[in-house]
């Protein structure tokens, strides 16, 4: 056999953007949103958790998803992920035949060229690197505290403090009232249902943090225009897919469980067109989403510090 029909008959590896985009896509086709409260409530790590690295710190944009999607798709129960090399070093090993799931990390690649006048020029090309890790479920003899399990759990019946506190800090002009929740941009307020209307106060603050992820939008904030023109069309569910990870994300940071809302079953179909057509839609997105939560947690010691200085 020679080298080309060996070449010829080797399976494509398929590359970073489409093995996630593939993952998060054969979630929505099943009808599972894999940003919808994927973790398990009993881990002491917390009640709603994005996933954590060994020492402690969260993983952020596309790495939020996938970790989560994998979650579901294996029913791990802890959100703590960690490379072989670190569960070695803690003492741990990862248990034969356990199968490693991917993150990624963007770095940029210096390459030097010729330009028009002879001269040698750096070009700056940035692209995404992926790596391994494990879950925790698939690691044995970790400290006792990767393991522990929560002992408590919170009152839905009850508005929280540091919900409330979090979204009064940000300034958004949130009015209440009525029977629809929704943001609108040429007058920059957020119209909510009233606290009570809710089944409960999980509720309540997460579709608060959906349109919150809205406000960020506008062009005094993050400036986003993902060509959003009219219910339905492509830049519609593009802004709705961010609206709806950013909320995911705040809600994961505040400890609120992210629960369906019933408008936004209609946006499956609308997000998986996207999705098969464009195979780097879902990491756009989750970084559009992830700048919406950094302005939003942003604003938390900027208005502080303005109080304290009235």
């Amino acid at each position: 056999m020679t080298n080309k029909t060996a070449q010829k008959r080797k399976p494509q590896r398929l590359d970073i953007y489409t093995r996630i985009t593939n993952q998060i896509i054969s979630a929505l086709e099943t009808g599972v949103k894999p940003w919808t409260q994927p973790w398990d409530a009993a881990h002491a790590a917390g009640h709603v958790s994005k996933p954590l690295r060994h020492n402690g710190k969260p993983y952020a944009g596309i790495n939020i998803l996938t970790l989560w999607a994998t979650s579901m798709e294996r029913a791990f129960a802890a959100p703590i992920w960690m490379t072989f090399k670190q569960a070695h070093e803690l003492g741990g090993h990862v248990r034969k035949g356990e199968k490693g799931s991917p993150v990624v990390y963007a770095d940029t690649m210096v390459k030097s060229e010729e330009g028009a006048n002879g001269q040698q020029k750096e070009r700056f090309i940035p692209f995404l690197k992926a790596y391994s890790v494990f879950n925790v479920d698939q690691i044995e003899d970790l400290p006792d505290h990767f393991y522990a399990l929560a002992d408590n759990e919170p009152n839905p019946d009850e508005r929280i403090a540091s919900a409330e506190g979090f979204f009064m800090q940000a300034g958004a002009d949130i009015r209440h009232g009525g029977d629809a929740a929704f943001y609108t941009p040429s007058q920059d307020f957020i119209q909510m249902p009233a606290f009570e209307a809710f089944r409960d106060a999980q509720g309540y603050y997460a579709t608060l943090a959906h349109e919150s992820t809205h406000w960020t939008r506008h062009k005094s904030r993050l400036d986003r225009d993902l060509g959003r023109k009219r219910m339905g069309d492509e830049g519609y569910a593009r802004e709705e897919l961010v609206a709806e990870l950013g909320a995911a994300f705040l809600c994961a940071d505040l400890g609120i469980t992210l629960e369906d809302r019933t408008d936004h079953a209609a946006y499956i179909g609308s997000w998986l067109k996207v999705l098969k057509n464009d195979k780097r839609a879902i990491f756009t997105a989750a970084a559009h989403a992830q700048r919406a939560v950094e302005y939003l947690n942003g604003l938390q010691s900027e208005n502080s510090i303005t109080e304290a200085a009235a």
